[in-house]
């Protein structure tokens, strides 16, 4: 991929690489629902396409242009509240990034706004959302693929208000059928 050689080209070491494309995915590719943008993106190549995508399309671009410069890479998810006051829920997509000096190390490349700063500041971990309520979940796990629901999910709808209303979730009660384990409470 020639954009994941072109953002590493200058960087010294892989965790600068992997900074570089987390910033470059965070700030350059617009989330649709923020920026009301079409169509709903899932691979990669479209995300990088139409400059636009859910959580979940920017971090399988994260993933492609990481994985391009050959540093290991993984998906996670979170379970959060729609509009912070409980139900709904929706899953929430972001990347775990393996790093020489740390280790595994969670990024979320959703895109900031006046109320979300994710930042790239290894040790520590600065996602998009901080889990807050009853029924909000951080998973644990680090997926090698996508999740087939969320696939699923950005490949049903083609409109950004349609996948707004239809956003993917997994019951607390179904957590096992999906293997997802819940990260224990800090």
């Amino acid at each position: 991929m020639q954009l994941a050689k072109q953002i590493a080209a200058e960087q010294p070491t892989s965790t600068a690489v992997a900074k570089a494309c987390f910033e470059w995915v965070r700030d350059e590719i617009r989330h649709s629902s923020d920026y009301k943008m079409n169509p709903v993106t899932c691979r990669a190549s479209d995300v990088l396409k139409y400059r636009t995508g859910y959580c979940f399309a920017k971090s399988h671009l994260l993933a492609a242009l990481l994985r391009a410069n050959g540093i290991p890479t993984g998906f996670c998810y979170q379970r959060l509240s729609v509009r912070d006051d409980g139900e709904p829920y929706s899953l929430h997509g972001y990347n775990a990034v393996y790093l020489p000096e740390v280790g595994w190390y969670r990024i979320d490349a959703r895109g900031n706004r006046q109320d979300i700063d994710a930042q790239f500041v290894p040790p520590q971990e600065k996602l998009a959302y901080a889990i807050r309520l009853v029924g909000e979940v951080n998973f644990q796990n680090i997926f090698a693929e996508p999740l087939p629901i969320v696939v699923e999910a950005l490949q049903s709808y083609s409109q950004w208000d349609e996948m707004l209303c239809n956003l993917p979730d997994i019951s607390l009660e179904s957590l096992e059928q999906y293997g997802l384990v819940e990260l224990p409470s800090s």
